[in-house]
């Protein structure tokens, strides 16, 4: 039988000591195709701030499987790992939009507006199925619904295969799946030690554009009140071991990004290219 590795792009990186790169799209098939041909680790669909459309994600799945590519590198999954930010906030606990997402075969799921630890536990839980009460990873108890078919065929996996490996890590070392908190405004900032502390965060990314608007300087990023708060996520962080991403990374400010320590890096789709290339120099 032909071994599987690591099919989640971004947490081979993080094993390997690099600092994935990644880039907000559309779930469009054009955007798709061409995220599909990037040098790039991931892709992040959007779809808090754009259209919300099972139908336009499944096809965007479809479109960035670059299959020259997975055949060279003999990889079963995507070279580029797709991950969808959700359009609910934390506080809303809408579960059933990881579920579909998950079952489409994303391989992570950013949850914006993450304010408490219930808020966290719930997004952990809503990616992890269930398990009996005596297995020996059962917390965060597990609330997604069953339905693996389509997720297991993206992943290049039989069903058994699958459910060995639709977990969240870091909770479970051989999970697939990454589970991205978006810290994003002063609540979030008081309740942060806790929030780390839930079993199964696997990132945490800091949302400069509401937590600036939070403090009084909309999108002003360089702000020496928002630059302080940023940096009180960032070292929350660090302490508690969970990798945290920079949204907003630029061919202007990817050195600076790398040098305080940011583990994951976000870029948008004008800028990635040139920004990729750069990050990949200075690691």
């Amino acid at each position: 039988m032909t071994k599987i590795g690591r099919l989640n792009g971004v947490i081979r990186a993080l094993e390997e000591g690099r600092k994935p790169t990644l880039a907000f799209a559309r779930a469009e098939r054009e955007e798709a195709v061409q995220f599909g041909m990037s040098q790039l680790d991931a892709v992040l669909f959007e779809m808090e701030h754009t259209a919300y459309t099972g139908v336009g994600l499944r096809d965007a799945l479809q479109y960035l499987m670059n299959r020259r590519r997975m055949i060279d590198s003999g990889s079963l999954a995507p070279n580029v790992t797709p991950f969808v930010r959700l359009p609910a906030n934390g506080a809303e606990m809408n579960q059933w939009m990881a579920k579909q997402v998950l079952d489409q075969g994303v391989f992570g799921v950013v949850w914006p507006h993450i304010a408490t630890a219930e808020h966290a536990r719930n997004a952990v839980a809503a990616c992890r199925y269930a398990r009996p009460k005596d297995a020996p990873i059962y917390e965060p108890k597990g609330a997604r619904g069953d339905g693996p078919i389509n997720a297991a065929r993206y992943w290049g996996l039989s069903v058994p295969e699958y459910y060995e490996r639709a977990d969240v890590w870091p909770l479970d070392p051989k999970g697939e799946i990454m589970v991205v908190l978006m810290i994003e405004s002063v609540e979030a900032m008081e309740n942060l030690e806790e929030i780390l502390k839930v079993p199964g965060v696997g990132a945490i990314m800091i949302g400069e554009g509401d937590l600036s608007q939070q403090l009084g300087y909309a999108r002003q990023y360089e702000h020496p009140v928002v630059v302080e708060a940023k940096a009180k996520i960032l070292a929350a962080g660090k302490a508690a071991g969970v990798p945290v991403a920079h949204p907003h990374v630029t061919g202007a400010n990817v050195e600076q990004v790398i040098a305080e320590g940011y583990s994951i890096l976000f870029t948008t789709p004008s800028r990635n290219y040139a920004t990729l290339e750069k990050a990949k120099s200075l690691m």
